[in-house]
């Protein structure tokens, strides 16, 4: 067929290879099990907002207040996510604003740093390898330069000393962290990590923070969704600023938002101004339209049975692995959405067991865990309730996803050898009959539960892989 009109040719038409790729990555994740904590499953309403002709409108400003004309429709979407926003978490719109523009959470973590700190401000997050994130400030040493290196912007610009947790219980030393405080004396303190799978002392953090008079941060992307159904402590009772991504337990598209403590600070004008012109240019209505449609499912009592259901299925895996299969995890369980996983008493590390699951159809991420000293080849791995939460599976359902961890583990030990390198482990995993089989039952089970987003019956791909 012939488009004489122009834009109209769809993708598969436009692009084959293009949609060939994508068409694959349907079939991926319609047939793994989706364990990695950072991701989710959107919703065919947010997939409208991404893909609609909001992506073609420059919006430079705030509402009321843009760069361009023809933003009217645009002021009230995004006028609307604010207000969807600041009620998801119960927050009065006299006490609190929110920044929904920042790109992402990385951004938005740095969009309010810039905004409220000086260059070279101290600041201190959790220690990446106990389970923080790169944003909260990271160094490490380089023994070919003989010279400690800023891993993240963060440490360029700002000066981070991570605080960590307890070498024993794996659970954050407060009174460390107040010491370190005490001495260290940073204008900001950041709560919050991509891998702890514990609750946060929101009081202790603002205690100490006030000790020393320090500005408090709670960066919640990976819980955002259990805070806004009260299954995880709120931290907007002691924070001065809170930021978050919108997908992760939250499960909209890919985005971040920042709220701020209306007060004589004036957060609201340094952030505005931190996130445009500081280091944004027009924000993206589309994912905005996004965070908005999505905050309306959050409001309802299917997303708080949900969020339930998270950590539920989370304590369900923990309790699988670990009294059943005798594994041993960081801080002994946990009470979120996540689990780190210490794989060192089995004489395996975390980049082997992600390359065995890679091949069986698992997804999930090596991760550092207590003791750990490379993020290249740590110790363990990390595993996510909210995916597979999202496709239907209920408690049982992750204890059958346990088994089949457990499995991958005893493959992996099988094809592991003294001195071989990881290009020869590979190598065993792919031409492994056990893996294979691994594979076939892993997407057996998986693939009859239900697919959001995305029509399964329309996909190129639908056969179970041998």
């Amino acid at each position: 067929m012939s488009y004489k009109i122009p834009g109209q040719m769809p993708l598969d038409e436009h692009d084959p290879e293009l949609f060939d790729l994508i068409e694959h990555e349907k079939h991926r994740q319609w047939s793994g099990l989706e364990l990695i904590a950072s991701e989710n499953f959107t919703s065919k309403a947010v997939f409208q907002c991404l893909g609609s002709c909001l992506t073609n409108k420059y919006s430079e400003g705030y509402p009321g207040k843009r760069y361009y004309g023809g933003n009217e429709f645009v002021d009230q979407i995004e006028t609307m996510c604010q207000k969807r926003a600041l009620a998801a978490y119960g927050l009065d719109p006299t006490k609190w604003g929110v920044n929904v523009q920042p790109y992402s959470g990385s951004p938005a973590n740095f969009a309010v740093y810039t905004a409220l700190l000086r260059p070279h401000d101290r600041i201190m997050g959790l220690d990446l390898p106990s389970g923080g994130h790169l944003t909260h400030g990271f160094y490490t040493y380089s023994k070919a330069d003989n010279c400690r290196k800023a891993v993240s912007a963060t440490s360029v610009y700002f000066e981070s000393l991570p605080y960590r947790v307890h070498p024993q219980t794996g659970i954050i030393d407060y009174d460390a962290l107040a010491a370190q405080a005490g001495l260290f004396k940073p204008a900001m303190i950041i709560s919050g990590g991509s891998a702890y799978p514990r609750e946060w002392d929101y009081k202790r953090f603002r205690e100490i923070a006030d000790e020393n008079g320090s500005l408090l941060m709670v960066d919640m992307a990976h819980i955002s969704g259990l805070v806004a159904t009260q299954e995880a402590a709120n931290p907007f009772e002691f924070a001065d600023v809170v930021t978050t991504t919108t997908h992760k337990s939250l499960r909209g598209p890919r985005a971040g938002m920042i709220f701020y403590r209306k007060d004589e600070r004036n957060f609201e004008l340094k952030i505005s101004n931190s996130v445009f012109p500081g280091l944004q240019g027009g924000p993206h209505v589309h994912q905005i339209a996004g965070i908005a449609t999505q905050l309306k499912e959050v409001a309802t009592p299917a997303f708080k049975a949900y969020a339930a259901q998270v950590r539920a299925n989370a304590a369900a895996v923990a309790d699988q692995l670990q009294k059943v299969h005798g594994y041993t995890l960081a801080t002994g369980g946990t009470v979120n959405h996540l689990v780190l996983w210490d794989l060192k008493p089995q004489g395996l590390n975390g980049s082997k067991m992600q390359t065995v699951c890679d091949n069986v159809s698992i997804t999930l991420n090596k991760n550092a865990v207590l003791g750990d000293r490379s993020a290249l080849t740590p110790g363990g791995v990390r595993i996510g309730a909210p995916a597979l939460t999202t496709r239907g599976l209920k408690e049982a359902d992750f204890r059958k996803v346990a088994d089949f961890l457990h499995q991958a583990v005893q493959i992996a030990l099988k094809l592991q050898a003294p001195n071989q390198k990881a290009s020869e482990f590979e190598a065993a995993v792919k031409s492994s009959a056990d893996v294979k089989a691994l594979k076939v039952a892993v997407q057996t089970f998986i693939t009859t539960f239900p697919m959001p987003g995305f029509d399964v019956e329309t996909m190129r791909y639908k056969e179970i892989e041998a």
